[in-house]
């Protein structure tokens, strides 16, 4: 627990991570994930969502039907251990995306429009 964090301080807290373990079983973490990913700061995600689909990340078992598979968190955090894995987004990588992001929305709104 800790007061809010600005973005200056929230970025160097990450940065300062091994893992990021995002502990939800509801809710979004996505923005989370993208600064991680932004920063090279791996991150362990619950195995349901698309939260694997978004960025490379670790995976664990966490759903409300069936709770915490711990075994599966341990195997993440000593995966993350043992290869120290960097997933990071490139400045070039990160405006690739927005053009490509751009160029869909501006596709759908006009044939939206027609």
């Amino acid at each position: 627990m800790h007061d809010y964090l600005d973005d200056d301080r929230l970025w160097a807290y990450l940065s300062g991570l091994y893992l990021s373990v995002l502990p939800y079983t509801f809710g979004t973490h996505s923005g989370w994930l993208e600064a991680c990913h932004d920063l090279g700061t791996a991150v362990a995600a619950r195995d349901c969502g698309y939260y694997a689909q978004q960025r490379p990340c670790l995976t664990y078992g966490n759903s409300q039907a069936c709770g915490l598979d711990t075994a599966s968190l341990s195997e993440a955090v000593r995966e993350a251990y043992r290869t120290r894995p960097v997933w990071r987004a490139s400045a070039e990588d990160r405006a690739a995306e927005r053009s490509r992001v751009s160029a869909v929305h501006r596709d759908i709104y006009h044939e939206l429009l027609g």
